[in-house]
């Protein structure tokens, strides 16, 4: 698929992933669209790459309602689908209080929060864009669009306390051949990335001596991945009509261990 004049929408695209997906596909030339909760991170890139911008509540049908319609009345309907809106959380499935011996579980709610943005939150965005898609000519090519979902390392090799993540982005692993294979007839292509370690915000918050040994413990090339990289094999999946239906680690080869 080509990119210039192609409309583009980016979940989660106001900093870390999502943002360097946002910034290389607006690089080739694509209108794009941003989506994300942060609004004045949001604005500020979409200001930055001449696209557009919506408050957008992944969990929420009439939030992504809401997003698709003011983009697509902007930029028209999109080809490109880029999921990176998601959350994280640490709790051990049971365990006891250090300071007191009191015995607890996973707060059930906030499982359920992350099940709610990351896996279900990425389908609803999924199959609310691909019906749009499906309203629109096929390319020369036979494709109608593209679509990449972002799951993580952890849906193959969860550490402690990532049950509640591990499932989410695990779920999307297991979603992908499936819904590829929906959207086969139609021309739309699915693929998920499973990242590794990457110098995000999110990674940016760890303490130094934290941060110092997870980039240590890459086999190669020995550090943090570097967004762009991320954003390289987003423009991969898109631009290449024979990728469909892949889940592809981009990890530097680790292999998390258990805690």
């Amino acid at each position: 698929m080509e990119f210039r004049d192609i409309s583009v929408v980016v979940t989660g695209g106001a900093s870390g992933l999502g943002a360097a997906a946002a910034r290389a596909l607006a690089a080739l030339g694509a209108r794009v669209a941003i989506f994300d909760m942060n609004a004045d991170a949001g604005q500020t890139v979409a200001a930055e790459i001449q696209g557009s911008f919506a408050r957008v509540d992944v969990t929420d049908d009439a939030s992504v309602d809401a997003g698709f319609a003011r983009v697509r009345e902007i930029q028209g309907q999109e080809r490109i689908l880029v999921n990176c809106a998601g959350i994280g959380c640490a709790n051990k499935t049971a365990g006891r209080s250090r300071s007191d011996g009191r015995i607890y579980h996973f707060p059930l709610a906030e499982f359920e929060k992350v099940i709610q943005v990351n896996l279900i939150g990425t389908f609803r965005c999924i199959a609310k864009s691909a019906a749009g898609m499906l309203g629109i000519e096929a390319l020369p090519s036979g494709e109608r669009g593209a679509i990449v979902c972002t799951a993580s390392i952890a849906a193959e090799d969860g550490q402690m306390g990532q049950a509640a993540y591990s499932a989410s982005k695990g779920g999307i692993v297991g979603m992908t051949l499936p819904i590829a294979r929906d959207l086969a007839a139609e021309g739309i292509r699915v693929n998920t990335i499973l990242p590794g370690i990457f110098d995000t915000p999110l990674m940016n918050a760890a303490p130094e001596a934290v941060k110092a040994a997870l980039a240590g413990s890459v086999p190669f090339p020995r550090r943090f991945g570097d967004p762009v990289e991320f954003a390289g094999l987003v423009v991969e999946m898109c631009r290449n009509p024979y990728f469909n239906g892949e889940d592809v680690r981009l990890d530097g080869a680790i292999r998390m261990p258990h805690r």
